[in-house]
């Protein structure tokens, strides 16, 4: 298929104007040269029109993060608020939905910019692929971690009616089941998507960027591949050493792993200690002792210190690889994870082709950092891995949704996938490669699972394994309710005691703006939330958060003595009170409007009757304001009164007949 019409089999109709316009700048590459040669004026209109289409997409994904950092913080406040959690969850659903399809759209506009590119390159024999990198990095980066973190940190609340998640105890006695699926690009925000819907996004730091979520690691290995070949053969006792740090962290964590064969498949012994980024070197070179390290004697042993040394003396290791990804990290339960890594990305370490790479006593390469997708390190020395990793590490049975998830479209399968066996495969000349290679030469997407993973209806609605989330979600078990006793003894109301307790405890707020308050345990679950939003609370002149209105016990009926139930609000039914406002308003305008014409053209009767009109439409202004406050006051109140208008729509039919009547009865007269 031509990408001119997967480009318009895969956009999202809603967006279709604010694709970038592939089909405009390939007609003109075309029709430019049907006559003549490539000119230099054609290159100059080429890039200007090339660049007002960039900037239109770069414009429209602009404007839809802020729109939907504004529906969040929306949702943020309700959850203050104490409003239903399932209509926040609900409208969290649709913000998520949003994410998935601005990443969709992002992902599309940059495969467009490029085989755009590349078409002018071959057509026309200039460079100009090479010289847009830099315009086309916020398309290549644009991440989504910020928002989806905030909206899976939000979702868990919702989902625990306002409570932390508690972690579910499993058998750390049996061996993990370790597998590696690849995921397209394409298919990337949606898998993580349908992850945050059942599992909460795990983050250690208390404010969460993108930095976060970015891991570097480096691998040491000899001129021979020792490491490589015995961890490649499976051999008992096979070893692999490696480096690893977090975002722009200075602690650096060495890890040594043994392997050791079963009839599961074999499992991995770890050891590793934490130590500053300056010791490095001397814990390579041997030159610094366990003794003289810095790190938490409590939790690392000085024999673990001096294996570790041992074995990078003994069969001369020295860095070789260095691997980067951006991580985000799920949990099923205390010992079973699922991580989903993107940007994966191989850079050589090694002088072993002569070419030098890092200063002789560094342990890493000085100008690389965590900048994706390194465009100033040279072809040769790396490797931008195309696809997304997730891997899943269970100690029991899958649930059913992540069953149904990996033996779905969306993701490729790959055992026993190693990242450093991948890596050292590819840059040097080793004489046993991995099984996988041959995988990257097939195509992994395949044809759509009918009813799985996000799609959306016919009016573009949401759906969820092609149901809508009230339906996908199971039914929770009724709550037992107890009797409210008064001062006196005597019963008069049944009310659920555990909403009753939970509804005193939600006032808290969700980012408390001290450190005092931090430890609230219906917040517990959003110290890792995003530093973005947390600056965008709303405070008073001391700097305090503002306290969202007190929740009181369920209202009670006097007379039948039951406890009121209040409706669930979705946020869109403040805007739908809103409308119906402006359309009363617009009636007003065209009551006013006839009113106007009367006093202007018409005889003293007209001009009386004119101006009774002008009364009517201010009247019927008036009257459209207090329904509007009304409604809006039963909405956010959640009260049960009737929300219909039994007399008003009435009222005004009538006066527009008797206006009409009598607009037709002074023409006829006039003429």
């Amino acid at each position: 298929m031509k990408f001119g019409a997967y480009l318009q089999e895969n956009l999202f109709p809603p967006w279709r104007l604010s694709y970038f316009g592939y089909d405009r700048l390939k007609q003109e590459l075309k029709i430019r040269q049907l006559d003549h040669e490539w000119t230099e004026k054609d290159e100059e209109e080429f890039i200007q029109l090339f660049d007002s289409e960039l900037i239109k997409v770069k414009d429209f994904i602009h404007a839809k993060l802020a729109e939907i950092d504004a529906r969040i913080l929306y949702c943020e406040r309700s959850v203050q608020n104490g409003d239903s959690y399932n209509a926040v969850d609900e409208a969290l659903t649709d913000i998520l939905f949003d994410v998935n399809d601005l990443s969709r759209f992002t992902r599309l506009n940059y495969v467009a910019t490029q085989k755009m590119l590349k078409k002018h390159d071959r057509w026309t024999g200039r460079k100009l692929r090479q010289g847009y990198l830099e315009n086309l990095r916020p398309l290549d980066n644009q991440r989504f971690d910020v928002p989806l973190v905030y909206i899976s940190a939000l979702q868990d609340l919702c989902r625990n009616q306002g409570k932390p998640s508690k972690v579910q105890k499993s058998d750390k006695g049996n061996s993990a089941e370790k597998t590696t699926y690849w995921i397209h690009p394409d298919n990337i925000t949606e898998v993580k998507s349908i992850l945050m819907l059942h599992l909460p996004v795990l983050h250690a730091a208390k404010t969460f960027q993108p930095s976060d979520a970015a891991v570097s690691s480096i691998y040491l290995d000899n001129s021979n591949f020792d490491l490589y070949t015995g961890l490649l053969q499976k051999d008992e006792m096979a070893e692999t050493i490696q480096l690893n740090w977090h975002g722009t962290s200075n602690e650096t964590s060495v890890k040594k792993e043994v392997y050791h064969a079963n009839e599961q498949g074999g499992t991995f012994a770890k050891n590793e200690f934490s130590i500053d980024q300056s010791q490095v070197t001397g814990v390579l070179s041997g030159q610094s002792t366990a003794d003289q390290l810095t790190f938490e004697k409590n939790k690392t042993s000085l024999a673990t210190v001096k294996d570790i040394q041992d074995t990078i003396q003994q069969k001369k290791l020295e860095p070789i690889l260095r691997i980067f990804y951006h991580r985000t990290a799920f949990r099923l339960s205390e010992a079973q994870h699922i991580h989903l890594d993107t940007d994966l990305a191989f850079i050589r370490e090694d002088h072993l082709d002569g070419k030098k790479r890092r200063e002789k006593n560094d342990w890493r390469r000085a100008e690389v950092g965590i900048d994706y997708p390194f465009h100033y390190v040279t072809p040769e020395d790396i490797l931008r891995f195309p696809y997304g990793i997730l891997e899943t590490e269970l100690r029991s049975a899958a649930p059913a949704w992540l069953t149904s998830l990996v033996e779905s479209h969306l993701v490729h399968e790959v055992p026993r996938f190693n990242r450093y066996l991948h890596g050292v495969s590819h840059f040097y000349r080793v004489a046993l490669v991995p099984w996988w290679l041959s995988e990257l030469e097939t195509e992994i997407r395949k044809p759509r699972t009918e009813n799985f993973g996000l799609t959306r209806s016919r009016s573009f609605k949401p759906l969820i394994d092609g149901q809508y989330k009230r339906l996908a979600t199971p039914k929770q078990p009724e709550k037992k309710k107890k009797p409210v006793v008064t001062a006196k003894g005597e019963e008069y109301a049944m009310v659920d005691m555990e909403q009753l307790n939970h509804s005193k405890s939600v006032t808290q707020p969700l980012l408390p703006q001290d450190k005092s308050a931090s430890n609230n345990s219906s917040t517990a679950n959003l110290k890792g939330a995003v530093q973005f939003y947390e600056n965008k609370e709303v405070t008073d002149s001391k700097g305090n958060l503002i306290s969202s209105k007190k929740i009181s016990d369920p209202p009670v009926d006097l007379e039948s003595g039951k406890p009121v139930k209040k409706l669930k609000v979705d946020p869109k039914t403040f805007f739908s009170n809103e409308r119906t406002f402006i359309s009363w308003l617009q009636f007003c305008a065209l009551l006013l409007t006839v009113a106007l014409n009367l006093l202007n053209f018409g005889d003293t009767t007209s001009r009386i009757v004119g101006g009774v009109f002008i009364g009517v439409s201010a009247s019927v202004a008036l009257y459209a304001l207090y329904r509007f406050e009304k409604r809006a006051w039963m909405i956010s109140h959640r009260s049960l009164g009737r929300y219909d208008d039994l007399w008003g729509p009435a009222v005004l039919c009538v006066v527009l007949v008797v206006a009409l009547i009598i607009v037709i009865q002074q023409y006829i007269i006039n003429t």
